[in-house]
């Protein structure tokens, strides 16, 4: 999904999008049949009207006939009780599909997006997505209710009012379908319009959400650099940017709307006055015209309704583009149509084949250049180097989020390119930097990807990750909601939650990208003991800035600029008086200082 701007967007001049819903809908036949028979029901009541009023005028008023007009008014009673109860009929079964039918793509869309690349994520905003998933889909699901409905019945009464007005009187009838193109065509011009100021607007929206998430998901950050004046500035902004592109899809639709309702009324006007002149003159009963009246009034009342339901699926166009734009998107790592099947039992080889790589958005700028090194089974690698030098960058290789663009990654001698990457990840676990921590249970966080964990397999890996004490200090224990981003935990506290997560999925590869990098010097040394039995007979890299977590790995791989330039181990590399040992030096020498300082 590539950003675009109103500008640069191509212009499409029609409802089609909205033909991405018509499979949607196809589920559901019940519903799609009970709404059509309601609305017919309900329009045909309606067309009926006409005919009892001519009747009435025709032979009750000139008769004199009190009962004859007492019989029509108990069967217009009749025809409200059937009208009253199509509309409920109506009702029920079309927002009963705009629900289903909505649900259906926001579960699909959501399936759809968590499925893509990191590369997608790394053009495109989380908030521009969750607007799509929300504000866009409610608009859909408004249309495919409401919207729909109103649009079905109201072309159904206009088909029906025009076809019993050449009935009624064909020469009158001729003069009002004469003006018909003087309405639709300016209609749809105006609908273009229409359309395209509603996904600015929609797009406008997109952004203030977006910017309103970023900016309450950051409060704390915000308040601690006392910039909530300018947060407030800049979602006013937004905001304001946003109702001014909404004002020019309400401006644009209003003038639709009055336009259609006042040629639809003028022409009705002018076929009155032809047919007035036609009952004086004895070629039109009284009541005929009044039937014509009445249905002329609905053809046009409907082709006005029709204008604004036109602005509405115009909306929907817009959002159902939104969205298709979601769907269209194809993730960048996929599996191969005939995966190859990695070796069972897992070996926990990690080869690297002179892999180059560089992100998407920074193709001038890559992170790896020629790597090649191999890791044996069991084996602990540590990666160290200067911040950018593309140690994060080979976790991301060997997870699949992205391909190397030369070169190869072999993980138990099957390429990642020809295995299935979910079958690559379930012999990986992986502990961040950044610790992710999800509005859910304790229990529910450590067992992330683990369904079938038991609360016993939970707390063994809590307590071998150090974290049990804690846990069992919080409310409700294991049970505990632990908050958005786990807002009430320490990063202490959070990083042992990742800890045991990867010790419960008890994987053969083992990624530590600064795993003790949060916690205090108490924590570090019993989660330290902790990771050390975890590493045993696993193959284990370990991405370190501080040296001291590196010192027992068998093999330390150094990285400059996205090259290796140093192997071996602490000892090897120190003699080596390379870059190894300069940041080593850096290092143990500031925290000896340090330490004598504060002594």
């Amino acid at each position: 999904m590539t950003e675009q701007t109103p500008e640069t967007r191509p212009q499409r001049r029609s409802i089609q999008p909205l033909a991405r819903l018509f499979p949607y809908m196809g589920r559901y036949p019940k519903l799609i049949i009970g709404a059509l028979i309601f609305l017919t029901l309900a329009a045909g009541t309606t067309l009926t009207l006409p005919m009892a009023v001519r009747r009435m005028i025709d032979n009750g008023f000139t008769g004199g006939d009190s009962g004859f007009i007492n019989t029509y008014f108990t069967m217009l009673l009749v025809l409200a009780g059937v009208l009253a109860l199509a509309s409920a009929g109506r009702y029920y079964f079309v927002i009963t599909l705009g629900e289903r039918v909505v649900a259906d793509i926001r579960r699909d869309v959501f399936a759809h997006v968590t499925g893509l690349s990191a590369a997608f994520y790394d053009a495109n905003r989380s908030g521009e997505i969750v607007s799509r998933l929300t504000a866009d889909t409610t608009q859909i699901k408004s249309t495919v209710g409401a919207t729909a409905s109103v649009a079905l019945r109201n072309v159904i009464l206009c088909l029906g009012a025009i076809g019993m007005m050449f009935i009624t009187s064909p020469k009158l009838s001729l003069l009002v379908v004469a003006a018909i193109p003087l309405i639709v065509f300016p209609i749809v011009a105006f609908g273009r319009n229409v359309r395209r100021r509603s996904r600015e607007a929609q797009d406008t929206l997109a952004e203030a959400m977006t910017l309103a998430g970023e900016t309450i998901g950051a409060t704390r950050t915000i308040q601690a650099f006392n910039a909530e004046k300018l947060a407030r500035s800049r979602f006013t902004n937004a905001v304001d940017s946003s109702f001014r592109a909404a004002r020019g899809a309400i401006r644009a639709r209003a003038v639709l709307t009055g336009f259609a309702i006042a040629m639809a009324f003028g022409s009705v006007v002018g076929v009155l006055w032809y047919g007035a002149h036609a009952v004086l003159a004895g070629d039109l009963t009284p009541g005929t015209l009044g039937q014509f009246l009445l249905y002329s009034v609905f053809a046009a009342g409907a082709l006005g309704a029709l204008s604004e339901v036109w602005g509405e699926l115009s909306l929907a166009a817009g959002a159902a583009e939104r969205i298709g734009e979601l769907l269209d998107e194809e993730p960048a790592i996929t599996a191969p149509a005939s995966p190859v099947l990695l070796p069972v039992p897992a070996v926990g080889q990690i080869t690297f084949d002179s892999a180059s790589f560089a992100y998407p958005q920074r193709p001038d700028l890559p992170t790896l250049h020629d790597v090649s090194f191999d890791i044996a089974p069991g084996e602990t690698i540590a990666i160290v180097g200067a911040s950018g030098a593309g140690k994060s960058t080979v976790f991301s290789l060997i997870l699949r989020y992205y391909d190397a663009l030369t070169g190869k990654v072999l993980i138990d001698g099957v390429d990642v390119r020809d295995a299935d990457p979910a079958a690559l990840r379930d012999r990986m676990a992986l502990v961040p930097q950044d610790v992710t921590i999800f509005a859910a249970t304790a229990a529910e966080n450590i067992s992330l990807g683990l369904d079938g964990a038991t609360r016993e397999k939970v707390e063994m890996a809590a307590r071998a990750a150090q974290a049990h004490d804690f846990i069992m200090s919080l409310q409700d224990g294991y049970d505990t909601q632990l908050g958005e981003r786990g807002i009430t935990l320490s990063g202490g506290q959070r990083q042992r939650i990742a800890i045991a997560r990867a010790i419960l999925r008890d994987t053969p590869i083992l990624l530590l990208d600064e795993a003790t990098s949060a916690l205090d010097a108490e924590s570090e040394t019993m989660v330290q003991a902790a990771l050390e039995k975890l590493m045993e007979n696993r193959t284990t890299i370990v991405i370190a800035h501080r040296l001291a977590t590196v010192l027992k790995a068998d093999r330390i791989l150094v990285l400059d600029k996205g090259r290796i330039v140093e192997e071996g181990n602490h000892e090897t590399l120190v003699r080596k008086n390379g870059l190894y040992a300069r940041l080593a030096r850096l290092q143990f020498e500031s925290g000896a200082e340090a330490l004598i300082a504060a002594k």
